[in-house]
């Protein structure tokens, strides 16, 4: 019988594992994966509990034999049994895009765990303009953590909301501070950071690979570092777009006059036109109906891409996307 514990960081062909027991509690071992796991189709990511054998205490080294079950798989990055998403945007440097946060906080939502939105840079915009995006981001449904890392503004209330048992992942754009954000809720895991591009406000890919770290006092609360990314991909069904805007939950108590309504504008539809992110949501949806287009065949192919067609012109009169 091996040891159990939990995958902490892959790196090429190799894992780190922390062991939850046998030998230094939190001790991790380097090790490889039996080739049965692979040719089962059961690959290892960070998060995974696994089986360890074989194990070698002076060269802390072992063998991953086998994999226990998930309760759920974060795709991109891979992460396993995550318990929370956390998405991190900037205020400044790279200036923040509504339709950018949308498109990260459509994507979380779409894995129904909770998610939590943080505002880095908080000390770079005076406070009228920070209260003003805290009010707009909480009509969208979110109750935003503001934080610094030059100030510590905030530090020490969003460490005491992520110190449960679980794993939570920090994604978001490039250069927006995850990792400058974990070296500080963890110090001494010096994460490696790197300054944004001055002439394009992008951020640089300082994160190659998930790790997870714990937070101080608190060894089962686990915080990933992802690698950054800029374009999150949308639902791949229309109908699964709505239930990843909170507001748009909130709105939908009584049933619409359709039970196949998209909340765009049908009529009988109970939603509405007064609700905040209504623009940026039809702008998904027209991408949502044409990728699904794309992939479709058939009538609902060509019904997918006749709707998309017909939203895109009503988006362009109503001055929501510029004329191609």
């Amino acid at each position: 019988m091996g040891e159990q514990g939990r995958v902490v960081a892959v790196e090429a062909n190799f894992c780190r594992v922390r062991l939850a027991s046998g030998g230094p509690e939190g001790q991790q071992l380097l090790c490889t994966a039996r080739a049965r796991l692979a040719k089962g189709g059961l690959g290892i990511c960070a998060g995974d509990w696994v089986e360890v054998e074989g194990i070698d205490w002076v060269r802390q080294r072992g063998a991953v034999a086998r994999r226990g079950p998930r309760t759920n798989l974060l795709p991109r990055p891979a992460v396993a049994n995550v318990g929370r998403v956390v998405v991190v945007v900037s205020l400044k440097e790279p200036e923040p895009d509504p339709m950018q946060i949308t498109r990260f906080l459509v994507n979380a939502e779409s894995l129904d765990l909770p998610v939590d939105l943080v505002l880095s840079k908080a000390d770079a915009l005076p406070p009228g303009w920070l209260e003003a995006w805290c009010e707009r981001l909480e009509a969208w449904g979110y109750a935003p953590f503001p934080v610094s890392i030059q100030t510590g503004q905030g530090l020490e209330t969003l460490a005491l909301h992520l110190a449960r048992p679980g794993i939570s992942v920090l994604c978001g754009p490039s250069g927006v501070g995850k990792s400058s954000l974990l070296n500080a809720l963890v110090p001494g895991v010096a994460l490696r950071v790197a300054p944004v591009s001055g002439r394009l406000q992008r951020g640089r890919h300082t994160t190659r690979h998930v790790e997870l770290v714990s937070l101080p006092g608190q060894p089962d609360a686990f915080l990933a570092d992802t690698p950054g990314f800029n374009r999150p991909a949308l639902p791949d069904r229309p109908a699964d777009l709505a239930r990843c805007f909170p507001e748009l939950r909130a709105l939908t108590h009584h049933p619409c006059r359709f039970a196949d309504c998209l909340h765009s504008g049908e009529s009988g539809c109970a939603v509405g036109n007064a609700w905040p992110r209504q623009a940026l949501y039809r702008q998904c949806l027209v991408e949502v109906e044409t990728n699904a287009a794309m992939v479709g065949s058939g009538r609902a192919g060509e019904t997918a891409l006749r709707q998309a067609s017909r939203r895109r012109r009503q988006l362009q009169l109503s001055g929501d996307l510029s004329p191609p």
